[in-house]
């Protein structure tokens, strides 16, 4: 993908922090939107002022992060040893919820920072990647266990008609369902406090803050609807 313009920091002096910047976004709707791209730029121009540093050069890609062969982030990877700099994203998981990926990263021997936890160590980010691939598959294992269990019980998952007595399969299969939402707005209603606390007042800027934190919708989905942060805050306790 072409790489993009960034603004630099101002009123940076020689010799102070240098950073290669790298953004990663899921889909090619997002990246031609800049949705999701725009709060990671927001988020490292931030960092970057606060450190009195200057950004010698920027990276965008469109990619799924449970691939690994990923050019721009590589040729990120290149810039900064080509300029002694340091790689800093956004968020921990615009690198990858993979900790082959993350470790092959540390073992490069280029210096990265994560803007969401600025003061992590190597350790500390292996095992932030190791947790984040860790309930990236408890996510799928639960939602195929729970498929399954629907299934061997006769409900016709997908299948919008019913014939006759299976008024008790419809009910499980909402059940089902029910449960799949209840356990998904659990985990995503933090994040909107979250964002919330940061400023997001609006059901489209929160929105935007989950997207550019990769979570996906409860359809699995990597865009977020203002009416699907209102249903999960309506799923909350008063």
């Amino acid at each position: 993908m072409a790489r993009k313009p960034f603004k630099k920091a101002a009123g940076v002096a020689a010799g102070l922090p240098g950073y290669v910047a790298y953004f990663r976004v899921s889909t090619d709707k997002q990246g031609a939107s800049g949705l999701g791209l725009e709060a990671q730029q927001e988020a490292v121009e931030r960092h970057v002022r606060a450190a009195g540093g200057t950004i010698l050069a920027t990276f965008v890609e469109v990619e799924s992060g449970k691939r690994n062969d990923r050019p721009e982030i590589a040729a990120a990877i290149a810039a900064c040893r080509a300029r002694r700099a340091t790689l800093i994203i956004a968020k921990l998981d615009r690198l990858a919820r993979n900790v082959a990926f993350v470790s092959n990263l540390m073992e490069s021997g280029v210096e990265f920072v994560a803007c969401d936890n600025p003061h992590a160590n190597r350790l500390t980010i292996h095992i932030l990647a190791a947790v984040a691939e860790h309930e990236r598959e408890m996510i799928s294992a639960r939602t195929k266990a729970a498929l399954q269990a629907a299934r061997a019980r006769g409900v016709k998952l997908g299948s919008p008609r019913l014939i006759a007595g299976d008024a008790e399969a419809a009910r499980a299969a909402n059940a089902v369902r029910q449960r799949l939402s209840d356990e998904h707005a659990a985990r995503v209603l933090p994040l909107i406090r979250a964002a919330q606390a940061a400023g997001c007042t609006s059901l489209p800027q929160i929105a935007a803050a989950l997207m550019a934190r990769g979570v996906k919708t409860p359809a699995g989905a990597e865009i977020w609807h203002p009416t699907q942060v209102q249903r999960i805050l309506d799923r909350s306790p008063a």
